[in-house]
């Protein structure tokens, strides 16, 4: 039964329209303090996007300026080409899902996911015939006469959503939906949530500061640092390219290194200190003040050995992690971090012993503020 809820749910949802969402030189102040600097951005139909970045970045004030909850100092919002900038929320076919969920602790699910519909004055029957559907999305048709204080963190978050879905939006907007759920729970909802949106193709966007949601279920990240907008792009694409040393260290571990690009009998190298030194690829561009960054799983460790190139070290910490095994290395005046593969009998590097840290060159950056 709740198979056919769900498949009947998505054929009905299936028909409805979705949006694009392009934000055009937005620019948000409060008094002096500039919270949002000229953002930029396109977000297609059907598409799960994220606006990602630490507390304080303007990450939440961009998503409620696309609601109608903040109004832009310049600048302008689109939703499926129409200028909504001066549009009130109820206005503008979005739906959103608040952190706090926002459920009335007095009425049933039913009731709740109802009560948007009943606002908007549609007939009892439409009401019901939609509220019907949005549970049966969310599959919890069988707990539609419960209250919210009797629902897991899990089966709360997905009533929100049952409500938002209901008066069938354009966009779908979610404030950090999963920060209030358990470590366990919050896998397990994410991977609702993606599967939903899936489902149902509505252009989706998604605040979070945790990188790990972030690069699971979205389509596309926007990375966020001080209101401006640092690089756009699939998950793996932002990881494995950053623009910057906020990108590389934001999304996942990075080494960072300082020094300087120098010549070196025809040729550039990368000086770390002293006699550290590291072949710059003909062709690399290196911006002024750069440092060198590199992943963990990137880099290797060897015993030392004259003939093959790598950065002399020595381990001084050293982390078993089950698939892997992480070491922290003082390599000059750094400490950088390596990890290994852990297989069963192998020989493990311990604290004290000296190692060569190798670097494939295609897998380093050049990278600046």
């Amino acid at each position: 039964m709740m198979d056919q809820l769900t498949a009947a749910a998505t054929h009905e949802h299936a028909k409805l329209a979705t949006a694009d969402v392009a934000i055009r030189k937005v620019n948000v102040s409060y008094g002096s303090n500039h919270v949002l600097k000229d953002v930029d951005l396109d977000i297609h139909a059907g598409e799960f996007f994220a606006f990602l970045g630490p507390s304080g970045c303007g990450k939440t004030t961009l998503l409620r300026l696309i609601a109608g909850f903040n109004a832009a100092t310049s600048g302008e919002v689109r939703i499926g080409g129409a200028d909504v900038s001066n549009l009130p929320p109820w206005k503008r076919d979005v739906g959103m899902v608040f952190q706090s969920y926002a459920l009335w602790p007095h009425m049933t699910v039913a009731q709740n996911v109802a009560f948007g519909l009943e606002e908007r004055r549609l007939p009892r029957p439409e009401i019901k015939a939609r509220v019907a559907t949005a549970l049966g999305m969310v599959g919890l048709s069988h707990l539609a006469e419960r209250r919210p204080s009797q629902l897991s963190g899990g089966q709360q978050q997905r009533v929100a959503v049952a409500r938002t879905i209901a008066i069938q939006p354009k966009v779908l907007l979610l404030d950090e939906p999963l920060s209030n759920l358990d470590a366990q729970m919050r896998v397990q909802v994410r991977r609702e949530l993606r599967d939903l949106q899936q489902r149902l193709g509505i252009t989706t966007i998604f605040v979070t500061h945790d990188q790990e949601e972030a690069n699971t279920i979205c389509d596309r990240i926007a990375v966020m640092k001080d209101g401006i907008v640092q690089q756009v792009g699939a998950p793996m694409e932002v990881y494995e390219h950053p623009v910057n040393l906020f990108v590389a260290s934001f999304l996942g571990t990075a080494n960072i290194i300082e020094g300087r690009v120098v010549p070196d009998g025809g040729r550039r190298v990368f000086e770390m200190g002293g006699a550290l030194r590291l072949p710059v690829p003909d062709g690399a561009v290196v911006p002024d003040d750069a440092r060198l960054v590199f992943r963990p799983q990137h880099a290797g460790l060897s015993a030392p050995h004259p003939a093959r190139p790598a950065l002399p070290g020595v381990v001084k910490h050293r982390e078993f992690l089950g698939a892997t095994v992480r070491y922290e290395v003082e390599v000059g005046a750094s400490s950088v971090v390596v990890d290994a593969p852990f297989q069963t009998g192998a020989d493990l590097y311990a604290p004290g012993d000296a190692v060569g840290v190798t670097l494939p060159l295609s897998s380093i950056h050049w990278l600046a503020e």
